[in-house]
């Protein structure tokens, strides 16, 4: 930049600055170019995902979001990390050690944070309604051939657990009926049926499409037994968020963005394509798992992440009724802060 240049008063002449006069100016122009540039630079955030949701379809919504710069265009740097192999019930533990600020989270294992002292809450939903299969060797073919037999299980505090139980007990098959192996995961579940060790499991997508497609035989989902509850949401420490509002804000903006982008059928394709390679799904799999979720609509997916209260509601009740909470129920809204929601403009 050249040095400004000023007119004496009394001569007329030209007269170049002082020393001092041109370190200011020098400042000067240096903040102006460096404000836009600070502006411009994107806002940190780490989410944590389980090593078991990581390559599944529960990833879909943010898989979707980082794919199509969804998160870019809100102005974040966001940055996914998968801290422990299984770890659902590990997951509000990385929010107060400080390895992320968000976290994809079952809701059981937030609600027994909260209750054990811990400020997380959900910020925005992720999965309301999933479809999970109770998947067996092909030479089960009944509900009561499952008496003396091995189920892998999840956690026993979440609703896959709880939720297949349901449907066991439906069909005349109660605790004490068959034997239990705790396996996180669908992909590890899935690992133990193939293997011969567990004679059935529940499987998530695309696991279990991909066991009907190898032999193995499906007695019934999970939908069948229970009414919709809440699955999986964001969550973060009230503390964290309250001094974060903007990121969390521009973090719900952008995974509403996700949402309406895959449930868009103009986008069938290009979901199908992030399935296949976020997941190793092969095309005609990702494909029917769409089918599942939208051809009817089984309110799988929120529409722009909105927490479906009534459904959280149900969760509380399914984990009294597995003697895992003692009445009388805390209240769902005790588990959420809807501001961010309404400040994104979701409803």
């Amino acid at each position: 930049m050249s040095p400004a240049i000023v007119f004496s008063a009394q001569s007329g002449n030209q007269v170049l600055p002082s020393l001092a006069n041109r370190i200011v100016i020098a400042v000067l122009a240096l903040i102006v170019i460096a404000i836009p540039a600070a502006a411009a630079q994107p806002m940190p955030l780490r989410y944590c995902q389980a090593y078991s949701a990581a390559r599944s379809i529960f990833s879909l919504p943010v898989s979707i979001a980082e794919r199509y710069s969804f998160f870019r265009r809100e102005g974040l740097n966001f940055k996914l990390i998968v801290p422990i192999p299984g770890g659902s019930d590990k997951m509000i533990d990385a929010l107060h050690d400080d390895t992320c600020d968000v976290t994809h989270v079952a809701v059981p294992f937030l609600i027994r944070a909260a209750l054990g002292g811990s400020d997380a809450v959900a910020i925005t939903a992720e999965f309301t309604n999933p479809i999970y299969s109770l998947v067996v060797k092909s030479e089960i073919k009944s509900y009561n051939d499952l008496k003396e037999k091995l189920i892998g299980l999840a956690d026993e505090a979440g609703t896959i657990s709880i939720s297949t139980r349901k449907l066991l007990a439906m069909h005349g098959v109660r605790a004490g009926d068959f034997r239990v192996k705790i396996i996180e995961g669908t992909p590890a579940r899935w690992s133990c049926l193939r293997r011969g060790e567990c004679d059935a499991v529940p499987l998530g997508q695309p696991q279990d499409l991909l066991a009907l497609k190898e032999g193995f035989q499906m007695l019934g989902i999970s939908t069948d037994a229970v009414p919709d509850f809440l699955y999986t949401v964001t969550a973060a420490r009230r503390s964290w968020a309250a001094q974060h509002q903007d990121a969390v804000t521009r973090y719900i903006r952008a995974m509403g963005a996700a949402f309406k982008f895959l449930r868009a059928p103009a986008n069938r394709q290009s979901v199908i394509k992030t399935i296949v390679e976020s997941t190793d799904t092969p095309a005609d799999i990702a494909r029917q798992t769409l089918q599942l979720f939208f051809e009817p609509e089984r309110n799988v997916l929120p529409h722009r992440g909105e927490i479906n209260l009534k459904g959280l509601s149900q969760v509380l009740a399914f984990m009294a009724e597995a003697g895992l909470l003692k009445g009388p129920l805390p209240p769902a809204d005790r588990f959420v802060d809807l501001h961010y929601l309404q400040a994104a403009g979701v409803k």
